[in-house]
Parts: structure tokens; sequence; C-alpha cells
């Protein structure tokens, strides 16, 4: 680094709606698991931030959870009221689409987004899933002539997934931050605790492993956290909705659950750089969306 080139730090939003692949680019962008990803739209329930410090720039990115129809449920209501709030005080924001084009929901993000008033860099991710490329050629002419696009500082193709011109993206932000100091140590990587990052990697296998409907009817709260000098000891509870919903969860002569307990410890061992020994139990909760008590128990709320 130039020693006369200032140094520049910031917070860059990335927002989308559900499925749009925000936690792969988050965890790609940082080099470092910390949001956790499925094929299933509204895995992220929580704002996470990662952080990325090179010599030049520190980069502290918000991962956010997909924008949708808030009129459900109490969770879906805080899900949406942490998406849109993440965008308050940010020096950039990152709106991510798809190759299928522009949604009513899409183009609703970007609306939000553009009332910030700070610069916004539409990416189109998934890339990787086109076989002409050319055929971006028309989202991005249309990207380019949304209301207020004179805000909009670039309009580009990525693919999270495989890293595919994230180097671009990453210059181009830099470019977006004040100049000031770090604000986080060079070796932090997230503000979340290890606490946090235990319940969502066991979550992480509810997602993965079970069907449509249990995944969000499913939440998990870390009831014991014990770190020794070589092993981590975690008690957790995932809490479902229905005692038929328990029994899936459990799976025949409790095989399920002793997968979801198996892979969540792999990646948490990874995650922690020691040996875990994970216990897990499965309880009801009737209608937890929808109990605020409950909700703040599991942490939705604190931010």
């Amino acid at each position: 680094m130039n020693p006369d080139t200032p140094y520049r730090c910031g917070y860059v939003a990335l927002i989308g709606r559900p499925n749009a692949g925000k936690s792969t680019l988050l965890n790609r962008l940082v080099g470092e698991k910390l949001a956790i990803t499925s094929r299933r739209p509204h895995t992220t329930r929580q704002q996470v931030l990662g952080i990325r410090t090179t010599p030049a720039c520190q980069l502290i990115f918000i991962d956010t959870p997909g924008m949708h129809d808030s009129r459900q449920n109490s969770m879906n209501r805080y899900i949406n009221r942490i998406a849109r709030g993440a965008l308050e005080g940010v020096d950039a924001i990152v709106v991510l689409i798809t190759p299928r084009g522009w949604t009513d929901t899409d183009k609703t993000i970007l609306q939000a987004a553009l009332k910030e008033n700070v610069p916004v860099i539409i990416a189109i991710n998934k890339v990787d899933t086109l076989e002409d490329r050319d055929a971006l050629l028309p989202l991005i002419a249309e990207s380019s002539a949304m209301p207020g696009a004179d805000v909009i500082q670039d309009i580009i193709p990525i693919s999270a997934l495989r890293g595919e011109n994230l180097d671009r993206l990453e210059k181009l932000l830099m470019r977006q931050l004040p100049e000031q100091p770090a604000v986080f140590p060079e070796d932090q990587l997230t503000d979340r605790t290890d606490r946090f990052m235990a319940s969502e990697y066991i979550r992480e296998q509810v997602f993965r492993q079970l069907g449509q409907e249990v995944p969000h009817a499913a939440a998990v709260s870390i009831e014991s956290y014990a770190e020794e000098k070589k092993l981590i000891r975690i008690e957790a509870i995932i809490w479902v909705e229905r005692e038929g919903q328990k029994a899936i969860v459990i799976g025949k002569k409790g095989q399920r659950m002793k997968d979801i307990g198996s892979e969540a410890r792999k990646q948490l061992e990874a995650f922690l750089g020691k040996k875990v020994f994970l216990q897990l139990w499965v309880k009801v909760r009737e209608n937890w969306r929808d109990n605020e008590m409950m909700l703040r128990n599991l942490g939705f709320g604190e931010d």
C-alpha cells in the first residue's frame, strides 16, 4: 500500500429477495463461512456482519434476510424490519438480483435502497447458471433504465458461488468508502458470538436435511456453551411448532437427529478450531413464530 494513499473503511449492505445469494456472497467476500446457506428461501433470519480487512481498506458487509411479504407472523415482520433497518447509515448498498430478471419484489427493494442516497451497485448473481452470457444484455439495459439510475454506480454480473467478478465488485465498493481508520481489529471476521454461530450451524442442517415445512417452523436455542482446554461442550434445543414436526426432526430410531448433530458438529469444529461435543434435544412450542416472548428468548429483537 502506498503510504500516501488514505485508508478507507465503511459499511456495505447486501440486500435482495430471498435466495438471491446474499449469504453465499458474504462468505465468499470475507473468505470464511459466517452466514449459513441452503437452497431454501428465508434461510437467513438475522443480520450478520462480515469483515474483510486489507492493507488498503476495511469492508464491513451486512448480510440481511431476504425482504418478503411481512403480512404473516411476528417473526416474518421482524425479519423484514431487520432487512430494511440494515440500510440505515451504510456507505454503499449492493442490490442482488438473478438472471431471471426483475420481479416486483426486486423493484421494491431497489427503490428502498435508492432512498438512502448512497452509492448503489446492482449485482446480477448466479451468472454461472447461464449457457449464453449474451442473454444478460437485455437485463443490464433494463437495469440501467430503472428509476433513480443516476445513483446506480454500476451493474455487475457475478457468481458468488464461483467467485466470478468479485474482485471488480470489491474494487468498486472500496472507492465508495469514506477515508477513515478501520473500525474493527484486522483479525476480526464478524460481530457475532460463537454461541450465535453454533445455533446457526445447527439450524443450517435442519434446513438442509428436512422437508419443505419443518425448517421454517424450527428454531435453535443454545442452552449451554462451555469451553474447555481441548473441547467445547454445547447443549442445544431445536424448537418446532407441532408434535408431528418433532417426530420428523428425530427421524426413525433417532437417525435424522444424529445426522443433523453430526454434520453440525463437523462444521462447528472447522469454524471454532476445536473438538466439539454437541448434544441436541427437540421440543415443541406451539406457534412460537407468533410468540413475542419466545422470539425475544431466541434472540430476535436484540439488534
